[in-house]
């Protein structure tokens, strides 16, 4: 008894002398999902980013047989006109990751701005940046992005950009909220009666203090923008051949014949959209309440 009094004295003295970032750190391993997920995702993160160096083979280049399955030489089989799938599809990968990221950078920055800006100064500027969220926000989602594809000549970038300004109204409305709190905070109140400058409260004091509940919504945001893309190259209103993403893969896997007799071209692509998104989704909700000063009192 003693033994374990000791013991438990020692554990509650090292969290109380542990910094704040030791703190996120020890609430986020005990998700023990999210940290195999994050292992996953740094393997596939990986897989991708040193892709010239590990694809066996050009993914553009006809290498082999026209749908050729499996083999040693061929580890997934090659597609319809005999470009090795292992290859497009650590390509694919890179791809659907470049769009996720840079479109939920995009989206962040955006949101982030607007909502500080109406957070913090109220009045006129935030019922007109509210009432601009609102109308974006009341459009159904998918549709607005159909839309902005079809105008727009298909390509990555195009989709990245559209993808990126259609995603900012949650993380404004995020912001803004925070804002509206924070602002009537002592602290922020002193600077204010101090003199300090308006970029110092918003960036050096109010957003710092944002910065927790912006990065675990940016993880919701990744994952949707990387299925969106997936959507969209699926419809061929996305990255187009013969670049390869995962949503383009699975486009050419739509006949009874392919989905029956040939399942080496469209499970791995699937596979991958399925354990990317999973595994981002339980990344974000460890964060959270790794994040949130009062998990350990629940």
């Amino acid at each position: 008894m003693v033994i374990r009094m000791d013991a438990q004295y020692t554990e509650n003295r090292k969290i109380a002398t542990e910094s704040y970032r030791q703190t996120i750190v020890r609430r986020f391993r005990k998700h023990h999902l999210a940290s195999f997920s994050l292992g996953v995702l740094l393997f596939l993160c990986s897989a991708a980013i040193l892709a010239p160096v590990i694809a066996p083979y050009d993914p553009d280049a006809m290498v082999g047989p026209f749908s050729g399955a499996p083999c040693k030489e061929f580890l997934l089989g090659t597609d319809q006109i005999g470009r090795d799938v292992l290859s497009r599809l650590l390509y694919a990968t890179r791809v659907s990751l470049l769009v996720g990221v840079m479109a939920t950078l995009i989206s962040t920055v955006i949101g982030v701005i607007l909502g500080l800006i109406a957070g913090y100064f109220g009045g006129v500027a935030d019922m007109l940046i509210m009432r601009f969220t609102d109308m974006v926000m009341s459009f159904p989602y998918i549709l607005l992005v159909l839309v902005a594809a079809s105008i727009f000549k298909p390509g990555l970038w195009n989709i990245i950009l559209i993808l990126g300004f259609v995603d900012w109204p949650g993380i404004a409305r995020l912001v803004r909220g925070n804002v509206l709190s924070l602002r009537e905070t002592n602290f922020v109140k002193g600077n204010i009666v101090a003199g300090m400058p308006l970029r110092h409260i918003l960036f050096s004091e109010i957003l710092p203090n944002t910065v927790a509940p912006i990065l675990v919504y940016a993880t919701s945001v990744l994952a949707i923008s990387m299925l969106d893309e997936a959507a969209l190259s699926f419809l061929g209103m996305g990255v187009q051949p013969p670049s390869a993403s995962l949503g383009n893969m699975l486009n050419g896997a739509q006949s009874l014949t392919i989905l029956t007799s040939q399942p080496w071209l469209w499970i791995p692509p699937g596979v991958v959209i399925v354990v990317l998104v999973i595994a981002i989704n339980f990344v974000g909700d460890a964060l959270r309440d790794a994040l949130d000063p009062n998990s350990e009192k629940r």
